[in-house]
């Protein structure tokens, strides 16, 4: 049942959130707790701070709420305590020591709220030689391997967007922290710390390849093995009018199916001699070049052969599967993901854009009940 105030569906309904505003993996984990149903209250400071775009398309920040509040300042560092002390989660992404600095660190916040978690996001971690060091993503990759793995032999590593590291190694591990302390939290009423590092993400991800690695099924280098586009049944190649078809034909039934709608079955007993490997990549690379992505995709198309076309992000929101799926969703005039994942009793939307600083401070006043986030009565607003 959800709490009074508190908007929206999904399976987090009833928690609520307190996210210090702050950029990359840090909103995007508040955001995937807002879609789940979260009531995520966004602290937003004077002047703002984010991407360099405007906040109406920061969709990072959909289905949450917004207050302005001066951390530098006594009056905005209680305000933030009242909000903590009615909260079940913190998210910050502050260098080690700057939350504390502000009044807001972990050991003030649990004098108020001994059953918070407090999640924090950083690059580094909250210690270690590098902790008080900027970083961005490709960084964090650079240093835990990750980004040695990505692309060819014989050009630079291919950076992935900020995909690995922030969201993958940071978003998700932060979010999968605080979920677990949650549970802890309302088991045994502690709260506690999650120290996510996109370092320590990041590294825990190729977990499966260091296992290969050890074991002699992975070399140490790029586009050499099964999974880095080293095999030729599985990777990328160009077709006629400059499009991409996606190839991940691993298993031999698959494979078999593969070579034949390609029209390459002479070529089929390459597949378990790397010998034969760059053959058998040059071969599939011509025939491909043969025909256009619109066509191999028919060619393809309800076979088991695993190939896909290489969408665009303008493209893929109306691939028929993903449509039939409502992978994608239209919200405000923005075409964005829809939430995810799905569950089977609770059901989650995006349920408002992105909030926009300072516009919710009476409602978060209210539902929260703390008075003292309105100012003379009135709502702050931004620079206020």
């Amino acid at each position: 049942m959800a709490v009074a105030g508190t908007p929206g569906h999904g399976p987090l309904v009833g928690v609520r959130v307190v996210e210090l505003a702050g950029i990359g993996p840090g909103p995007f984990a508040a955001m995937l707790l807002a879609d789940l149903g979260a009531d995520v209250v966004r602290v937003d400071r004077p002047g703002g701070a984010g991407l360099a775009i405007n906040p109406e398309y920061d969709i990072t920040n959909r289905n949450k709420r917004s207050v302005i509040i001066d951390l530098k300042t006594q009056d905005g560092q209680d305000r933030v305590l009242d909000l903590v002390e009615r909260a079940d989660i913190l998210i910050e992404g502050y260098r080690p020591g700057v939350a504390e600095r502000l009044g807001v660190g972990p050991e003030s916040c649990h004098v108020r709220n001994p059953k918070l978690v407090y999640g924090r996001m950083t690059g580094w971690g909250q210690e270690g030689p590098l902790a008080q060091r900027a970083g961005h993503d490709i960084a964090y990759i650079a240093l835990t391997g990750t980004l040695g793995m990505i692309g060819r032999p014989d050009e630079p590593p291919t950076v992935p967007a900020n995909l690995v590291g922030d969201y993958a190694g940071g978003s998700l591990y932060l979010v999968v922290g605080i979920l677990a302390a949650l549970h802890h939290a309302r088991a045994s009423g502690a709260g506690q710390v999650v120290d996510a590092a996109i370092v320590d993400g990041a590294a825990h991800l190729a977990a499966m390849i260091h296992g290969m690695f050890a074991a002699g099924g992975w070399q140490d280098r790029r586009g050499a093995n099964l999974l880095d586009g080293g095999c030729p049944y599985y990777g990328t190649y160009e077709t006629a009018d400059g499009q991409y078809m996606a190839v991940g034909a691993l298993e031999q039934q698959f494979y078999d199916e593969f070579v034949e709608l390609l029209g390459i079955e002479e070529m089929a007993s390459a597949r378990k001699d790397l010998a034969r490997w760059g053959e058998l990549r040059e071969t599939v690379a011509a025939r491909f070049k043969t025909r256009t992505r619109d066509e191999w995709t028919a060619v393809f198309e309800g076979s088991d052969a695993c190939v896909a076309p290489v969408l665009s992000l303008r493209e893929a929101p109306a691939h028929p599967h993903l449509a039939a799926r409502g992978t994608f969703v239209d919200h405000g005039g923005i075409t964005q993901p829809a939430p995810a994942p799905r569950f089977s009793l609770s059901r989650t939307a995006v349920r408002s854009g992105p909030a926009q600083p300072g516009a919710d401070t009476a409602d978060v006043a209210r539902d929260w009940g703390v008075p003292d986030l309105l100012k003379d009565g009135e709502p702050m607003k931004d620079g206020n």
